[in-house]
């Protein structure tokens, strides 16, 4: 998943990104409220944590600009505040979940897994796509049952393009997803090409159909058409 943490406190901020990143998950750190709407314009996110109190803003009126602009994202808030009025007004804006400080990073990764279930895959434990099976919390993937090989990247790469399927997607909406802000040191999006390359050799020796084609000038589509 791709997670934006906006979170002020940096040893908090630090923890949780040292946790989810061993936990698999692509994580970028944003501090203030002014540089949580900026990435939220500028990039797409599986899920955002957002604290409420924010040196120049609220997390809850984060929530209502996401909310009002029809952002596809989960929100989990992580605050101090502990009292119901703050958990219900957090929740009936729009947040998926309400974790008071201090809180386990276990039970906030429980969540951010929980809530891509539920935007991704209809609330499942497996993907099934034809004959493609996926098991997202144990970063597993299988072709008629026989279990894939991939590395880290290769596995996200595959759960992007089944997220995505019959889209067509852009090398940089690829890399930004994958790679997010360490894109912006790169290049050229060449290395995308060779992911793409491994990962089909993958799926084709263990019996899968070629869904991933080139769209030139374009991009890439898992193509099921």
């Amino acid at each position: 998943m791709k997670i934006l943490i906006i979170e002020d406190e940096k040893t908090l901020s630090d923890s949780i990104v040292d946790y989810l990143d061993g936990e698999g998950h692509l994580c970028e750190v944003v501090y203030t409220f002014e540089e949580a709407v900026e990435k939220i314009e500028l990039y797409q996110y599986d899920c955002i944590v957002v604290d409420i109190n924010l040196p120049d803003g609220s997390g809850l009126d984060l929530i209502r600009l996401i909310k009002k602009r029809s952002i596809t994202v989960g929100i989990i808030i992580v605050s101090a505040r502990n009292s119901l009025d703050n958990r219900i007004e957090g929740l009936e804006i729009g947040a998926d979940h309400y974790l008071t400080k201090p809180f386990h990073l276990s039970e906030l990764n429980a969540h951010l897994k929980s809530i891509h279930r539920r935007i991704s895959f209809n609330g499942s434990n497996e993907l099934v796509l034809n004959e493609i099976r996926l098991i997202p919390d144990e970063h597993r993937a299988f072709v008629l049952e026989n279990e894939l090989v991939l590395t880290k990247k290769e596995y996200e790469l595959l759960l992007f393009f089944i997220s995505n399927k019959n889209k067509i997607i852009t090398k940089a909406g690829l890399a930004e997803h994958l790679w997010g802000d360490h894109m912006d040191a790169a290049d050229s999006y060449d290395f995308i090409y060779t992911h793409i390359k491994n990962l089909r050799r993958e799926l084709l020796k263990k019996g899968c159909k070629d869904y991933i084609k080139t769209i030139y000038g374009l991009g890439y589509k898992f193509d099921l058409t």
